[in-house]
């Protein structure tokens, strides 16, 4: 893309030697002889200094930058004074929830208290508040009223305008409302976070920057730019209308989406369209007396630029402070390797386009084979094996569009849906040449795939699937057809299930070629917006067929600012025109028995599920699937002593094959923040 962007580190590099950890101490502070931070950053994350977790990139990030920075991580927010144990920061407080939204972590889709936390030191729950970004902002400003505080992280990035809250049900304002701060920085924010820490050192108030891309401000639209009102959009030219000097697009207000559904839905349409770096406009909407302004998304990193971010020197472990406590987040990912950042499948059920973008941002082969190395030398209890080399997506490596002119007017919301983009070059040929370099290297044993892989891509390139299988597969390879029926697959910008079964098969060959005994672990959504009750019943009569059966099952989670998320709220369809009287009507799936049916049908083998499958299949007119035939759901009676105990349920039997629901792609570990 053809934007003049500003070096990412400093021409010349910082003087002071990098801490082995950021400090999160007075006692490590002295050790290191500084009397002040620079910068403190909050997370809701325990402190681990490896790049797949967000606090980490950033505090390496502004260290390389030539500022000092200290991380307090999960601070007892229950009062002001353990946000002043590092002292006062000279330029800003970095605020953010941590590598997932906090409400997220804390409960599950049936708004039930989770407690575990991945995150924290023996996965322990309850560190963390809820709305942590907004806690953490407000006793930051109680500990120094008068010191900026600057948001980021994916509960920022995801809260960023007016939004539905699925936890309190209702639209709430933009988080830098609620939680008072100067300035939020959204998406992979490393251009942003550089500028805006370069622009406070040299004396700007933080809350009056204006002009950089990836950020979000209070502030007055200037005389000098046009208003497109985004009720007009959807008569544009493919919503490129063209104008003279600058424009802004205002959204419907905060109180508009909160009184109006319909509303709601059309500021995610256009939040959503003007998502492309090369032809995003900025945005503005109103919140009560003020003008809430969001720029134009970050321009991507390039291949030179993320091989620095990823090269930093992190110490690759959790700060010696947690001593022999388990992390698990940071168990699961110590042995695996980011490749890649952002996703263009725009899945309206996953928030990745939303925060990373959908402009694939690759690592150089030299630097992910390096990074291997250094697993190997330093990463205590290496035993040979990657447990995954992948993103956000397994296999979208490299891939871009063939043109970059094209790209950058591009207001498709995917590549991939309702087909493959002609445009979209979709060859394997470097992430197959990655993957056999990386399993050549001396110490490696072997080099699993763990990320999702997209296998609409996939059954483009044979070859990848032969290789993946041969070579990188552990057994189960999980993959995500989220449903089988059209109407719901259409709401999720997700491929038929025919897809699914060409990859299937290629799978099955190259396994059985490479004489291997693995399997495809298939993901499934419940209770998706526009999914029907027959939809529910079809998907488990095809697992029944197929022998799947799901031993954990999630309903769809309305996390903030996805598109299915505008569907649930609102009931219309944003991916259409939004207009008063003629939009999309989607069903949106939230009553508690309803949501409970759709979990019932993906678990039709529970004996617990089979009064509840009966009723709804007589009061369907499919009483015929009542039986104990092969083509029948559910028994039609309920055997003695079935129905509660664990132990009384149907043992698995040969030949049957697990399945887990309900991914949600959006909170991935990887590079997430």
């Amino acid at each position: 893309m053809d934007h003049q962007t500003p070096p990412l580190f400093p021409p010349s590099k910082p003087t002071r030697r990098p801490a082995q950890f950021l400090p999160t101490s007075r006692a490590e502070m002295a050790a290191l002889g500084w009397d002040a931070c620079d910068v403190v950053l909050v997370t809701g994350d325990a402190y681990v200094d490896h790049p797949s977790f967000g606090m980490a990139i950033v505090g390496r990030f502004l260290e390389a930058q030539g500022f000092r920075v200290g991380i307090l991580a999960q601070p007892d927010w229950h009062a002001a004074e353990p946000f002043a144990a590092l002292g006062k920061p000279k330029l800003f407080f970095g605020v953010t929830g941590g590598n997932m939204d906090s409400m997220v972590n804390r409960y599950t889709s049936d708004r039930r208290l989770r407690h575990d936390d991945s995150y924290s030191p023996n996965g322990e729950g309850g560190r963390r508040p809820d709305r942590c970004t907004i806690v953490y902002a407000q006793r930051c400003r109680e500990a120094f009223k008068d010191v900026p505080i600057v948001l980021g992280g994916i509960e920022a990035s995801l809260r960023r305008i007016a939004h539905y809250d699925y936890w309190s049900d209702k639209v709430r304002r933009s988080v830098l409302a609620d939680a008072k701060a100067d300035i939020l920085l959204y998406g992979n924010a490393e251009r942003a976070l550089a500028e805006v820490a370069r622009r406070i050192a040299a004396g700007e108030r933080a809350s009056e920057i204006f002009g950089v891309r990836g950020t979000a401000v209070f502030r007055r639209v200037p005389e000098n730019y046009t208003e497109l009102h985004a009720d007009d959009l959807d008569s544009e030219d493919d919503g490129a209308r063209r104008t003279s000097g600058d424009t802004v697009i205002r959204l419907p207000s905060y109180e508009q989406v909160l009184a109006d559904r319909e509303a709601y839905a059309r500021a995610s349409r256009v939040l959503h369209r003007e998502s492309n770096p090369g032809n995003a406009r900025p945005l503005v909407q109103r919140h009560g007396d003020r003008d809430l302004w969001l720029e134009p998304p970050p321009i991507p990193l390039t291949t030179a630029e993320m091989d620095s971010v990823y090269g930093l020197p992190y110490a690759r472990a959790p700060h010696p402070s947690y001593g022999e406590a388990k992390i698990p987040a940071w168990d699961m990912i110590k042995f695996s390797v980011t490749i890649m950042r952002g996703c263009f499948g725009g899945c309206t059920f996953c928030s990745i386009t939303e925060h990373e973008g959908r402009v694939i941002q690759s690592r150089s082969e030299g630097s992910i084979l390096r990074e291997i190395e250094t697993i190997r030398d330093r990463t205590a209890g290496f035993t040979g094996t990657i447990s995954d080399i992948g993103g956000p997506t397994a296999n979208m490596y490299r891939m871009a569009c063939k043109d970059e002119k094209i790209e950058a007017s591009c207001r498709r919301p995917s590549c991939v849906f309702p087909g493959i983009c002609p445009n979209l070059n979709t060859s394997h040929d470097a992430l197959i040449a990655l993957y056999r370099k990386a399993r050549e290297i001396d110490g490696v044993k072997k080099v699993l795939v763990a990320s999702g892989v997209r296998y609409d891509l996939a059954v483009e390139s044979p070859a990848y699937v032969k290789e993946l299988v041969t070579h990188h597969v552990g057994g189960y390879l999980k993959i995500a057809p989220e449903h089988t029926e059209r109407g719901p697959l259409d709401k999720m910008m997700k491929p038929g299930i025919g897809a699914y079964d060409r990859f299937k098969t290629m799978f099955e060959a190259a396994a059985a070629k490479a004489g291997k005994k693995y399997y495809l672990i298939p993901y499934f959504i419940a209770a998706h917006p526009g999914t029907t009750d027959s939809d529910m019943m079809n998907l488990a009569l095809w697992l029944k067929k197929n022998r799947y059966r799901a031993d954990q099952v999630q309903t769809f989670l309305p996390s903030p600012m996805a598109t299915a998320t505008a569907m649930y709220h609102s009931g219309v369809n944003p991916l259409r025109a939004v207009r008063h009287g003629g939009s999309e009507p989607v069903e949106a799936i939230s009553g508690a028995r309803q949501r409970r049916l759709h979990k019932a049908f993906l678990r039709y083998h529970d004996p617990d599920n089979w009064p509840l499958l009966r009723d709804a299949l007589k009061a369907m007119g499919r009483a015929d699937l009542i039986g104990s035939r092969p083509d029948q759901l559910v028994p039609a009676h309920q055997l003695p002593g079935t129905g509660k105990a664990a132990s009384t349920r149907r043992p698995v039997r040969p030949g049957d094959r697990p399945v887990r629901s309900g991914r949600f792609g959006t909170f991935t570990t990887k590079g997430v923040r």
